[in-house]
């Protein structure tokens, strides 16, 4: 009879082990699972990519009474930007611009009347056969004199802070922009 029972013992010492171990390494198995799946990046909306464009044209905007970018605003469609400066507005068509072709210079606003402070101007070229933009002068009749087969934003050059990557970042953010609203993207020519 002894024997039974250490048996019986033994079979129940047997069975709690293994419940123990299976309580035990279930949540480790559940734990690796969960650290195997990566959340893929968070993308950025149209309205997010505007509200920093927005926010970035204003705080970095020239001072000078000709070039300050006064009022940015998007179409719900988020296809047009407007931007509005002392003496009209331009309408950006952002679902004509080719992200491959965005430069940036730096220009001197200066003219024989003034002098002013350096611009840091970014330029993006249309799409064959596409405006790029339209601009109105301050009575909202058509500037012919400015050409519409690219855009051009503008910005102080002695606001943006040495070392930011403003530049990398801003334009990144005009790319993804000009994408989702319908322009032609970025393409890595040199893969």
């Amino acid at each position: 009879m002894i024997q039974v029972e250490r048996r019986a013992g033994s079979r129940l010492a047997t069975v709690v082990c293994a419940a123990v171990l299976a309580i035990a390494v279930y949540p480790c198995a559940a734990q690796t699972s969960t650290h195997k799946k990566k959340t893929p990046p968070h993308e950025p909306t149209s309205a997010e990519l505007f509200e920093y464009i927005h926010g970035t044209m204003l705080a970095y905007s020239a001072e000078d009474g000709a070039n300050d970018n006064l009022e940015i605003s998007i179409d719900p469609t988020a296809t047009i930007l407007t931007v509005k400066q002392p003496d009209g507005h331009c309408d950006i068509f952002l679902d004509a611009l080719d992200a491959n072709t965005i430069v940036w210079d730096v220009y001197d606003a200066s003219d024989s009347m003034q002098t002013r402070a350096p611009l840091a101007r970014l330029t993006v070229d249309a799409i064959a056969g596409k405006k790029a933009r339209t601009c109105y002068d301050t009575d909202n009749n058509l500037d012919p004199s400015i050409p519409s087969t690219r855009a051009r934003i503008l910005f102080s050059w002695d606001m943006i802070p040495d070392g930011s990557g403003f530049q990398a970042k801003f334009t990144k953010a005009v790319k993804k922009l000009i994408k989702l609203s319908g322009g032609m993207p970025e393409k890595n020519i040199f893969r």
